[in-house]
């Protein structure tokens, strides 16, 4: 038995044409998505850059705070602040003038601030008390919007 093959009519070459004109995009519908998804970019890039900042700023301030609760804690132990000299280096490695240290008082030792710097430790600041700051993006003091300054 030998099957024989029967040529396609006209009409049915030309629905299989047709199907496979179907099968793809034109140029002019890609460039038409391309534009569309171009412009939904330039609408919603600039929003997501901007809460990127914001989030570096409260993510600094988180830091600092948790710097100054462990400073507490050193002063608790040890009876006053770490010098100048000290710095924060104090809340992980004991000084020698330091009696009472109980540390290390951060688990993973002290963080960069969010742009990569290390945080700036003053004491005293006038009322006796200490300051930790971050000079923000630009790392020069002053500043507004992501370049300012962050202190506890």
């Amino acid at each position: 038995m030998l099957a024989h093959r029967i040529a396609p009519s006209c009409s049915q070459r030309r629905g299989l044409k047709s199907v496979r004109r179907q099968a793809g995009f034109t140029l002019l519908e890609l460039l038409v998505v391309i534009v569309i998804i171009g412009m939904l970019a330039s609408y919603v890039g600039p929003k997501y850059f901007a809460q990127l900042g914001k989030s570096e700023a409260t993510t600094a301030k988180a830091q600092i705070e948790a710097l100054a609760k462990a400073m507490d804690t050193f002063r608790l132990d040890v009876g006053r602040y770490p010098s100048n000299d000290e710095g924060l280096a104090a809340l992980t490695v004991q000084p020698d003038s330091a009696k009472g240290w109980n540390g290390p008082y951060l688990k993973k030792g002290v963080p960069p601030d969010p742009w990569g710097r290390k945080y700036i430790y003053t004491f005293p600041v006038g009322n006796g008390d200490f300051q930790i700051q971050s000079l923000g993006k630009d790392g020069q003091r002053g500043g507004s919007a992501e370049d300012a300054d962050i202190t506890n």
